[in-house]
């Protein structure tokens, strides 16, 4: 494949994965589980993706951004973009270590650090009552629990469906 054709390929992967991610949370939100303090994001599910592309980075956080427009709320644009971002690179990096097969350490890194920052972001700016230490750590907690739902409960059967239709053989991802 030449060059173009491959830059062309990724871009439109990470398109794809970008819109599929801002519809599942708009979707999610019909629901009342994609924005506030507690959610479970079925487009959650998708932070499993880097682990078959790089292109699923840029398509997560701009899929995040997208999403975010729908909270009416700058900061969740920027904060939950700036933490999918560094998530999904987390997730990438993290992609060959393997217990059973299975990429339990790649799945942590949506999880941890969207715990720590949207909860911080809570904490700072929504509880009404200024920063406290308690406040950030029960919005990490409720953040991360959503998280974990979403990454694990819906991301790991994505990465096993994934796996078994032998997408990567497909050419879809690669």
């Amino acid at each position: 494949m030449s060059k173009q054709k491959a830059r062309l390929k990724y871009i439109i992967t990470a398109a794809f994965i970008a819109a599929i991610y801002a519809a599942l949370t708009y979707l999610g939100s019909f629901f009342g589980l994609s924005y506030g303090p507690i959610q479970v994001r079925f487009s959650e599910a998708l932070t499993i993706l880097p682990i078959f592309t790089p292109a699923a980075i840029p398509g997560l956080t701009v899929g995040c951004f997208i999403a975010n427009i729908g909270s009416f709320n700058p900061l969740d644009m920027i904060f939950g973009s700036f933490a999918t971002f560094l998530a999904a690179l987390l997730t990438y990096f993290l992609k060959d270590i393997t217990f059973k097969k299975l990429p339990f350490l790649a799945l942590l890194p949506p999880i941890v650090i969207n715990a720590l920052l949207i909860g911080f972001e809570i904490a700072v700016f929504f509880l009404g009552e200024g920063y406290s230490f308690y406040g950030f750590i029960i919005s990490a907690i409720e953040v991360g629990v959503g998280q974990l739902i979403a990454c694990y409960g819906l991301g790991l059967p994505l990465y096993l469906a994934l796996k078994s239709k032998k997408i990567t053989k497909l050419n879809l991802f690669k």
